[in-house]
């Protein structure tokens, strides 16, 4: 990769971008992790833990499967997942959760190396892997006037600076927004830093217990989320954008990272 190359793949606002898309999607999500936690009994500790293995997963699936494939690959928790969790391991043990987490990736896992998932993508028309995308879109889109109703300073704030921004400095536009966000919730004193010192998680062990109807009842219906929600509308937004990612590899890879952290509380890694 020559010098130009590098100064263009590392441009300024491409690296806010991709900052900013990793903040939106741990931060708006992560309440979901600490439900699904809380129901499978961990304690406040083991679940920062749990955060902890998540954000390693994902920075080294993220950071090494782009480098390998020069393709822009995010690697994020199943959001769809971690919500049937908190709703379904109630009445589980904490290692039979581990249990579903190791099962349920080990499966994710065979899917890539038997190629599996791969034809399945295969057979998917590029009109639908679009229609995929606008559908992950627009509730986001939609989510922009239910925001304006229930406050108008901040969002409306953010989407006058996005669209003066997109008129004169449209490389800056996503960043200037967050910007003129966190200065409104400011002003609104709806932000507010914990009173605690910030303390690094230390990921524990635990060991896995395998319960055939925790496998079936909760595993299963969690697997099919996973690579239905997650994985699959994932692959299917890098082929609208016109690339050609290896699908089973980047299964296949993901789903053994989180097999290995699965112990610690990782309990999926996948793509974006």
């Amino acid at each position: 990769m020559t010098t130009a190359t590098t100064r263009s793949a590392f441009s300024f606002p491409m690296l806010i971008s991709g900052f900013i898309a990793v903040l939106v999607g741990y931060s708006s999500t992560a309440a979901l992790i600490f439900q699904a936690a809380q129901a499978a009994g961990a304690s406040p500790e083991q679940i920062g833990g749990w955060l902890s293995m998540l954000g390693v997963g994902m920075g080294l699936a993220s950071f090494g499967l782009s480098l390998w494939t020069r393709m822009p690959i995010l690697a994020a928790w199943s959001t769809p997942g971690a919500a049937l969790l908190a709703t379904s391991v109630q009445g589980l043990t904490l290692n039979e959760v581990i249990g579903v987490f190791v099962a349920t990736n080990l499966l994710i896992v065979l899917c890539g190396v038997t190629g599996l998932f791969a034809r399945l993508m295969n057979h998917i028309p590029q009109s639908l892997a679009a229609a995929m995308l606008a559908g992950i879109l627009l509730k986001f889109g939609i989510g922009t006037f239910s925001g304006l109703q229930s406050n108008f300073a901040l969002c409306g704030s953010m989407c006058l600076v996005w669209l003066l921004s997109r008129r004169w400095l449209p490389r800056y536009a996503i960043i200037l927004a967050l910007i003129a966000g966190v200065l409104v919730a400011l002003g609104q004193q709806s932000i507010h830093f914990p009173p605690h010192a910030l303390a690094i998680s230390r990921p524990e062990f635990i060991m896995p217990q395998f319960n055939l109807a925790a496998l079936i009842g909760v595993g299963l219906p969690y697997f099919l989320v996973t690579m239905a929600s997650q994985n699959a509308p994932g692959i299917a937004t890098l082929q609208a954008h016109g690339y050609q990612p290896p699908v089973s590899a980047l299964t296949g890879w993901t789903g053994f990272i989180a097999l290995v952290l699965s112990p610690f509380g990782g309990f999926s890694v996948c793509i974006a």
